[in-house]
C-alpha cells in the first residue's frame, strides 16, 4: 500500500563559493526580520499583556524595510517559525514556570545565518541540470531580474526529476557551508517486513512523526493535529478563571488528548 508523505532531501551547492555572498546576505536578512518581529511581539506584551498573532503580526511587518529584504512567502514563513515558536513556548510553560520564551537571534553584536524557506513563488527548480533558482527580495536586487542560481548534487540514489512536486527549497546553514533541502511529496510503498536499516523516529504535532535516515528525512504531515492542539490552547487561554480552565475546557483537553495519542501510537511501530 502506498501513503503520501512528505520527504526532505539534502543537497550540496557545487558552486558554494559564486553563492555564498548571496546566501549569507539572506540568512542575515531572516534573522533581522525575526528580531524586528520579536522586538514587536515584546512590545505588545508589554501594553495589552498578551502576544500578537501570527495574522496581525504579518500585516504590521509588511510596512517595515527589512520585509522587502527576502521574497515575500519567505518573510512570512519567518513570522510563522516565529508564532510556532511562541506556541511551544506556551505549551512547555505550563509544566515549567521558568521556561524561557523564543530568543533574539543575534550572537554579541551580529546575527546568525538563519534558515530561509523559499515557497512555490520564490524558486524554480531545473531538476534536468541540477539547479534551483532562488529569489532575493527587492531590497537587495541589484536590477529587477537579480536571483541567485545554485547547483545541486543530491546522493546517487536520489533524483529530483523523478519528484512529483517540490514543494519548498530551504537554505540551510549548517555550521561550515551552505546546504540546500528540498521538501517533496511523494508516494511512500509501505512494507511489512523489516530490514537492516537503522532510522530514528521523533514523534510531534506539526509533523506526526520525522524518520531521520542518514542523508534524509521523511515527515509524516500532522496539520489537522496542530490546528486542534492550537485551538484547544486558545479556548484554555480565553476560559481560564481562578479556579482554573472550564470544565467544558477540560471535556475538550481530554479529546484532543486521546485522539493525539491514538494517532502518534502508530507511528511507534514504524519499521526500517
Amino acid at each position: 500500500m502506498a501513503i503520501q508523505v512528505t520527504r526532505t532531501y539534502v543537497g550540496s551547492i557545487q558552486n558554494h563559493q559564486q553563492v555564498c555572498d548571496g546566501l549569507d546576505s539572506l540568512g542575515d536578512s531572516a534573522s533581522k526580520i525575526w528580531n524586528v518581529a520579536r522586538w514587536t511581539a515584546d512590545r505588545v506584551w508589554d501594553e495589552v499583556g498578551k502576544i500578537p498573532h501570527e495574522g496581525p503580526l504579518k500585516s504590521y511587518m509588511k510596512n517595515q524595510a527589512c520585509w522587502k529584504d527576502l521574497n515575500a512567502q519567505s518573510s512570512q514563513k519567518v513570522i510563522e517559525e516565529l508564532s510556532d515558536a511562541f506556541q511551544s513556548w506556551f505549551d512547555l510553560r505550563h509544566k515549567d514556570s521558568k521556561s524561557n520564551p523564543p530568543s533574539y537571534r543575534k550572537n554579541g553584536d551580529k546575527r546568525p545565518r538563519s534558515t530561509v524557506t523559499f515557497k512555490a513563488d520564490g524558486f524554480k527548480h531545473d531538476p534536468e541540470n541540477n539547479r534551483v533558482r532562488l529569489s532575493k527580495g527587492s531590497n537587495l536586487k541589484e536590477h529587477f531580474s537579480d536571483f541567485i542560481l545554485c547547483e545541486y548534487q543530491t546522493r546517487p540514489d536520489v533524483d529530483l526529476s523523478e519528484v512529483d512536486r517540490v514543494q519548498n527549497v530551504r537554505a540551510v546553514w549548517n555550521g561550515d557551508e551552505w546546504e540546500l533541502h528540498f521538501v517533496c511529496k511523494v508516494e511512500l510503498e509501505t512494507n511489512d517486513s523489516a530490514g537492516d536499516e537503522v532510522a530514528g523516529i521523533d514523534l510531534g504535532i506539526k509533523n506526526i512523526a520525522t524518520v531521520a535516515f542518514p542523508d534524509e528525512y521523511v515527515l509524516y504531515p500532522g496539520n489537522s493535529l496542530k490546528q486542534d492542539k492550537h485551538y484547544f490552547k486558545r479556548a484554555e487561554y480565553n476560559t481560564e478563571g481562578e479556579n482554573g480552565p472550564s470544565e467544558s475546557f477540560i471535556r475538550g483537553r481530554s479529546t484532543a488528548s486521546i485522539s493525539t495519542s491514538n494517532t502518534k501510537a502508530i507511528f511507534v511501530a514504524l519499521r526500517c
